[in-house]
């Protein structure tokens, strides 16, 4: 990170320690009356029961942090259907098919987006104390995760919280290495009269991935001779470069600002106590103004230090020193690097107007939108020969960039109580620019049941869109590849039927989708002109006999024949816990087994070059069930679980069948040839880690 964001980072935190002390040294429990007879004084807000709570960009409605424990075990990233590369904190791909929800112009890496915090969903909480959340987790291979989040309330209407995470693996497999940081800072004011209101975040991002191209020979893997998964050959290892780190490495950068302003015009109501010496202020909003704006830049660094020709053959042709010195690896050689970035700057102007009563209020928003995008790639493919036997290459920068005017439309009502109906109807249209056409169109109409029984909702969405510039253009010292592609069209349908009493939750969703943009086996980015579909049906259904409970996730995807997707039809997961109070409710546990499965089916391949996720249909898996035991328990404020993750390899171990309860292959990566001058072929996968041990705990502390 920059100095800047150091430095106010260090402002905030003195901030915050500054207030922690004050609160902290007021002894007095006995509330003191306030002669002064200031309205807006707030010396007694915080003498209040303990409430914390928190909202999101957009939505009146309010929320209360998790203190759950009964998938506690599970705090990390990778929750249902979403799978890694065998190591926490590497790329990750959704079994359960999902589009990028973006709009317009896009970078288009998305791999890294599970670890990922996003400006748009940041929690802007209200509390009336410090409140404090310090997480960690300890894996086998020194697989860590340290958390801390810091909100206090300056006022009763002011709100700052800060937010760090840190994940380091290097991983059961070689040079496989993690290293992701995250952090977030963010403010919500509202002012006493309602009148005004403010949001503004700062979001940092990077994710550091070390690639290993996959495991060469995946018997390696059911062999007694590499119990130690350091030892199985994997595709980019080079001995000769390093033991503990790539040198094929994939970087994701993001920085993030958000500043949403608001003002609203209504019927305003003043209340007082006893003494006068609070008040407060109820308003009904009847018509108002916002202004949002966001600025952004993400950069993607893609470096391979000993490149090997064949690794490129399908990107470029090129004889690297590396090979023509008869070595795998020469110092100082030739290199393969390449950097995106994209830059841009977003403000939209909205008006916005309110009808009906207070908390049931519809709202119609519109307004038009301006940015600026920019992207860049570098080094350029500029050949200079010199009269020396090696070549020379100019480097510098491609660069292109647009301005953009968008029209945006919203009519939305929200359900804020039991038996409400719901409703949001939103677009979003590109008018001008290279990005004119693009299109938004998302309906939604729900509704709570009363006593809180349940909800529906059903809900229609189309979107239009360019392909993203990682699609249209490839660039380094060796190579130009400019791909134009239509519009991808993408509309879904969906329903779901939320019943908690009957602990069962059931949805289903229809894809449509025309023009798709995908990768295919060759490393090259492709379009399916066919119009296909895709069908998903998933069921939740918990049982509950006295303290035992059965928790069952259910999903079935249809898709077509032909269609360029890698998704299982069938995945199941099944958790069966037994939970409890002990010890006059002073100690809550849930401790069970957890096993999850899919059915056969040709699993995505990953390309390490191109950071990206990729279709192909040669390679099936037939993968055996993951199993899990765990503990989870909670202590007032105090969560922890302990958990032996990947069971199923530790039976095959003791059985001596390690084909039939060992590693899961989750996907493939992309074709060896000539793996290390050694002669061999071979398509390599990525499988789950070994059996481990992993233990966590959440702590939240309250002044």
């Amino acid at each position: 990170m920059g100095n800047s964001i150091k430095y106010l980072l260090g402002l905030f935190l003195l901030v915050c320690s500054w207030h922690t002390y004050a609160q902290a040294n007021n002894t007095s429990t006995t509330p003191k009356k306030d002669t002064t007879m200031n309205k807006t004084n707030t010396s007694k807000w915080k003498n209040e029961n303990v409430t914390i709570s928190y909202e999101v960009l957009n939505s009146s409605k309010v929320f209360i942090p998790d203190t759950g424990i009964h998938t506690f075990h599970r705090i990390g990233f990778i929750q249902n259907w979403e799978r890694d590369l065998g190591n926490l904190g590497s790329p990750t791909n959704n079994l359960f098919f999902t589009t990028p929800n973006s709009l317009g112009p896009s970078l288009g890496y998305h791999v890294f987006d599970a670890y990922k915090l996003n400006v748009d969903s940041l929690f802007f909480y209200n509390t009336n104390r410090p409140y404090s959340i310090f997480s960690y987790q300890l894996g086998s291979k020194l697989e860590q995760i340290a958390h801390i989040m810091h909100s206090q309330n300056v006022k009763p209407n002011w709100n700052i919280t800060f937010d760090y995470r840190k994940i380091n693996s290097p991983g059961f497999y070689k040079i496989q290495r993690n290293n992701h940081d995250n952090v977030s800072l963010s403010t919500n004011y509202k002012s006493l009269n309602k009148h005004y209101i403010l949001y503004g975040a700062m979001v940092y991002n990077k994710e550091q991935h070390d690639e290993n191209g996959g495991i060469v020979l995946d018997t390696q893997l059911y062999s007694a001779i590499y119990t130690d998964r350091k030892t199985i050959d994997v595709a980019f290892q080079n001995d000769q470069y390093s033991l503990t780190r790539s040198s094929v490495t994939n970087v994701l950068r993001d920085f993030t600002m958000l500043f949403q302003q608001s003002y609203v015009w209504g019927i305003t109501d003043t209340s007082y106590n006893a003494d006068s010496s609070q008040s407060t202020y109820k308003l009904v909003p009847k018509f108002g103004i916002t202004h949002k704006m966001e600025l952004s830049t993400e950069k993607h660094t893609f470096k391979d230090l000993t490149p090997d020709s064949l690794r490129y053959s399908s990107l470029f042709s090129q004889q690297f020193t590396n090979n023509s010195n008869g070595g795998y690896y020469s110092a100082g050689g030739d290199s393969v690097y390449t950097v995106q970035k994209w830059f841009w700057i977003d403000n939209k102007l909205l008006l916005n107007g309110y009808l009906g009563k207070e908390n049931r209020q519809t709202q119609f928003s519109i307004g038009l939108g301006n940015r600026f995008d920019e992207f860049t790639s570098l080094p350029i493919s500029i050949l200079v020969k010199d009269s020396l036997p090696k070549h020379l290459y100019v480097t510098g920068i491609d660069a292109i960039s647009t301005i953009s005017n968008y029209f945006e439309c919203t009519l939305k009502k929200e359900a804020l109580h039991a038996g409400n109906w719901e409703y949001n109807l939103h677009t979003q249209l590109f008018l001008t620019g290279n990005y004119a056409g693009n299109l938004l169109l998302n309906g939604v109409l729900g509704k709570s049941f009363k006593n809180n029984t349940g909800s529906f909702l059903i809900g229609i969405q189309q979107q239009i869109n360019n392909a993203p510039y990682n699609y249209t253009h490839y660039e380094n010292a060796y190579i130009q590849n400019i791909n134009t592609f239509n519009s991808e069209n993408i509309t879904s349908a969906y329903v779901m039927l939320n019943l908690p009493k009957w602990r069962l939750n059931i949805g289903a969703k229809n894809y449509i989708i025309d023009n798709y943009l995908y990768i295919d086996e060759n490393e090259l980015p492709k379009q399916y002109n066919i119009a296909f579909n895709l069908l998903q049906v998933w069921a939740n259904k918990t049982f509950k006999l006295g303290n035992f409970y059965l928790d069952n996730q259910f999903v079935y995807q249809q898709k077509a024949d032909n269609a360029p997707l890698n998704v299982p039809q069938f995945m199941g997961k099944h958790q069966l816990s037994y939970e409890r109070a002990m010890f006059k409710n002073a100690l809550k546990i849930a401790t069970g087994i957890e096993i999850r499965y899919n059915t056969a089916y040709s699993p995505s391949g990953y390309d390490a070059l191109l950071n990206q996720f990729y279709y192909q249909k040669t390679s099936t898996t037939y993968n055996n069930p993951e199993a899990a035991l765990f503990l989870n328990f909670r202590r007032k404020r105090f969560r922890a679980f302990i958990m032996a993750d990947q069971l199923q390899q530790a039976i095959g171990s003791l059985i001596g069948n390690s084909s039939t309860f060992g590693n899961t292959l989750l996907f493939v990566g992309t074709p060896v040839i000539n793996f290390n001058n050694s002669g061999i072929n071979n398509i390599p996968v990525y499988a789950t880690p070994d059996f481990n041990i992993k233990f966590g705990f959440n702590w939240i502390m309250i002044n």
